[in-house]
Formats: C-alpha cells, sequence, structure tokens
C-alpha cells in the first residue's frame, strides 16, 4: 500500500505540470548532467584530449559521450517512473501550419550539406562512429527533456501554444549556458544561447508541424555530430578549412535565429488541460 501511494503521489505531482515543476526538472537534470561530468572527469579525466576532444574515439567517449548517455539513461527512467513514454512518443494534440515545416527542411539541409562537406580524413573511423552514436543520445536526452517533459507539463497546466514554445526553448538554452563552466568565454556561451534558443524554437515547429517527437529527435541526433565533424569541436562555430558546402550550411545558425523570431510573432494556439491520467478534456486550438 506504501508503494502504490508513492507512486501515486509521484505522478500526481509532476501531473499536475506547471512553468516551476518544468524548470525544477530542468535545474534537476542540469545537476545531475554536471555531477555525472564531474566523477568521469575525475574518474577518467586523463583519457579526455584537453585540447582536441575529437582526437581518439576514447577521448570523445569520456569527453562527451558518457555524460549524454548517462543523462539520457536519468530522464528514461524519470519519464517510465510516470508512465509517459506513450504520451512523448505519441501524436501530438496539436498540428502545426505550413511555414513551420521551414524549421525541419532548414535543418535536414545543414544535415545534408555538412555530410556531404565534412573531411572524414580527419578523423578515424572510430571518431566518426563514436561522433554519431553520441549525436543519438544527445537527440534523445535534450529534446525527451525540452519538447517531450517539458512542453507535456507546460500543456498539462493550460499554458498557450506560445508560453510553451518560448519557455521549452529558454529551457533548452539554459542548457547549454553550463559551457561557461567548461572555460568558454562569455560572449561564446551568450552567442551560444542565442543560438540555442532559435534551435529549440524550430525543434519546436518541428514537433508541431510532424506530429511526433521522434522527428525532433532523430533531426537533433544528427544536427549534432555533423556540426562538430565537420567545424573540428564541440560548440565550435567555424572550420578551419570549409569546403563550399559547409559555407552553404554556415548561415544555418542564424537563420534559426530569424525563424525563431518568426515564430515568436505568429505562433498561436492552445491545448486544454489534462487530467492527472493524461487524457485531454478540452478540445486543442490551433492556428
Amino acid at each position: 500500500m506504501t508503494t502504490i501511494e508513492t507512486t501515486s503521489g509521484w505522478r500526481a505531482f509532476w501531473a499536475r505540470g506547471g512553468w516551476w515543476r518544468a524548470v525544477l526538472l530542468a535545474v534537476a537534470y542540469i545537476a545531475l548532467y554536471i555531477g555525472a561530468g564531474l566523477l568521469i572527469g575525475a574518474l577518467f579525466g586523463d583519457r579526455i584530449d584537453g585540447d582536441d576532444v575529437l582526437s581518439s574515439p576514447e577521448s570523445l567517449f569520456f569527453g562527451l559521450t558518457s555524460g549524454v548517455l548517462i543523462g539520457s539513461l536519468i530522464l528514461a527512467a524519470f519519464a517510465a517512473s510516470l508512465g509517459w513514454f506513450p504520451r512523448l512518443f505519441g501524436r501530438q494534440p496539436i498540428g502545426g501550419r505550413w511555414w513551420m515545416w521551414l524549421a525541419p527542411l532548414l535543418t535536414v539541409g545543414a544535415i545534408v550539406l555538412r555530410l556531404f562537406g565534412t573531411d572524414y580524413a580527419a578523423y578515424t573511423a572510430g571518431v566518426i562512429a563514436t561522433a554519431f552514436v553520441t549525436g543519438l543520445f544527445i537527440g534523445f536526452a535534450e529534446e525527451v527533456l525540452c519538447r517531450g517533459l517539458v512542453v507535456t507539463m507546460l500543456r498539462d497546466s493550460g499554458k498557450s501554444e506560445w508560453v510553451v514554445m518560448v519557455l521549452s526553448s529558454l529551457v533548452f538554452a539554459l542548457l547549454h549556458s553550463v559551457n561557461i563552466l567548461g572555460g568558454q568565454s562569455l560572449l561564446k556561451v551568450a552567442l551560444t544561447v542565442v543560438f540555442a534558443f532559435g534551435f529549440g524554437a524550430c525543434m519546436y515547429l518541428t514537433l508541431r508541424v510532424t506530429g511526433n517527437l521522434i522527428w525532433p529527435v532523430l533531426l537533433h541526433a544528427l544536427y549534432d555530430p555533423t556540426q562538430f565533424l565537420a567545424t573540428g569541436g564541440i560548440d565550435e562555430t567555424h572550420s578551419a578549412e570549409p569546403s563550399a558546402l559547409l559555407e552553404l550550411a554556415a548561415p544555418a545558425n542564424m537563420l534559426y535565429v530569424v525563424l525563431g523570431v518568426v515564430a515568436l510573432l505568429a505562433v498561436r494556439g492552445r491545448v486544454g488541460r489534462s487530467t492527472s491520467d493524461g487524457l485531454e478534456h478540452a478540445a486543442p486550438a490551433q492556428r
């Protein structure tokens, strides 16, 4: 009986949704992620190349992959404890407008250009393989958190889709603000946060227009590894000797911000508040 009551209380708490629960979850995740990173650094720091994390599969695994793997497991366990996987990866309760297709199309375009424009000879096969495996965990963790759990909690509390997009994108930007702890300059972190907000808004648009969380997960899972293989580092913004294809892909970051601004002006709609069992009791509006 105690176990049943505890489980019900746990689920009921998160089922109420709301912006502060969404932020609480994000902060808890960031704290656990940073803690995992510190532990990995203490145990395996000598295997990470601080000057070039992409220098070997081992360096990339302990420098990035292991952290997002742990983060993915934490979020998967959290979603499973709530029984939310069917909700997160089910059909979205609100559709999208035609212009929202610009978000996934922009992402696919950047991915394709980087896939064919990257100088793979600069890396070993192990680094390339590890990079794409890492991308899968990044896509899963960041999209399940921001476009899955956070979006669901905000909708459950009756927030408008404009608020859902803005707050979920701000949470996504918050995840990237922790780069400052890694020694990045304040200016670089600020630019990364601005881009992250725009990219987050575009992943929200992708969620809306495709109707399923799997598509933001997959696109994000391909976008990140193709970006850092193309640029030669994590959160780098340029390549030393970009090919013509990479030069064509370069404006993508700026275009995400532009499309994010458009979304701020155009996104409307509201999904009805959900009951504790996750069922909608109001017809969704869309625009």
